[in-house]
């Protein structure tokens, strides 16, 4: 089964080139590296970006108040922060990553949370959009503020107690999506002082597995049989993880691509879980 294109969750580099001028599409670069990648996703952007494209900062928009990384915002400042991009009721937003399916979703999720329904994310990201040799420029956009209605959605979101209740009791799918190696507890993680493993009762679907080699998503039935080979019971509700809570995103997209809607992420993720002394951890392959 092919993938159907869809304003609400995911738009080919094509269909993006025909809407360049389009008044109400707003794209974003929602570009953000794992610090060992020694990346500036601000500077990247200003060097060379898809025209009329606004940086949108994860670690910006986000609640500092936290001591956990890029944490859900409060909707005043999603807000103020969002209407200052330009971008507001009656916009179709479209983003995009410098990695091609990265961190993109995270901002897609956070658009689906704060209540705006069209918003989508390109394809394979900016490196498809270069491949194909389509438009790039270094023009900052023209930016008009724009009023933007929140109604924020609380079921998007799953805090650490919601969480380890679900892991006792069996009735979600908490769903990883960490490399494997990462998830065994067999390789280090990227941040300091943080234990190795995985929630216990917790899946591994590791989100590189939902995407060919140029970053797009694989077919919707590629996909099922994915979630389906990692023991994922897709009639319960699922609760996505990572390490946090940006490549988890990438499963939520997935998990919509193929009809499924009652999903949730753990915003905390294995930043929050893997520092408690208390919380319990899994290794290997236990569930």
């Amino acid at each position: 089964m092919m993938m159907k294109e869809d304003a609400r969750t995911l738009v080919s580099t094509k269909w993006l080139a025909k809407r360049l001028d389009n008044a109400e599409v707003r794209i974003l670069d929602a570009s953000w590296y794992l610090p060992a990648l020694d990346r500036n996703p601000g500077a990247e952007y200003a060097k060379r970006h898809i025209p009329n494209a606004r940086f949108f900062d994860i670690d910006d928009i986000s609640d500092n108040r936290s001591r956990l990384p890029h944490m859900v915002p409060p909707v005043e400042k999603f807000m103020s922060k969002v209407r200052k991009l330009g971008v507001g009721d009656g916009h179709q937003i479209i983003i995009y990553d410098g990695l091609g399916m990265f961190s993109a979703a995270r901002v897609w999720w956070l658009f689906k949370m704060m209540g705006h329904k069209d918003v989508a994310v390109l394809d394979g990201g900016l490196p498809k959009w270069i491949a194909e040799g389509l438009p790039v420029d270094d023009e900052p956009p023209l930016i008009r503020d724009r009023h933007m209605m929140v109604d924020q959605k609380a079921s998007f979101v799953k805090d650490v107690t919601e969480v380890a209740a679900a892991s006792k009791l069996g009735d979600y799918e908490i769903i990883d999506a960490r490399s494997p190696g990462r998830f065994r507890g067999e390789e280090d993680e990227p941040r300091e002082g943080l234990r190795k493993g995985h929630i216990p009762n917790s899946k591994n679907v590791f989100f590189k597995s939902l995407l060919n080699d140029d970053q797009t998503f694989k077919n919707i039935s590629e996909l099922k049989q994915i979630f389906h080979s990692a023991g994922v019971d897709i009639s319960k509700p699922v609760i996505t993880t990572c390490g946090s809570g940006v490549t988890a995103a990438v499963l939520n997209l997935g998990l919509e691509l193929i009809g499924k809607t009652d999903h949730s992420l753990y915003d905390g993720s294995w930043t929050e879980w893997g520092m408690s002394p208390i919380l319990p951890v899994a290794t290997g392959d236990k569930k």
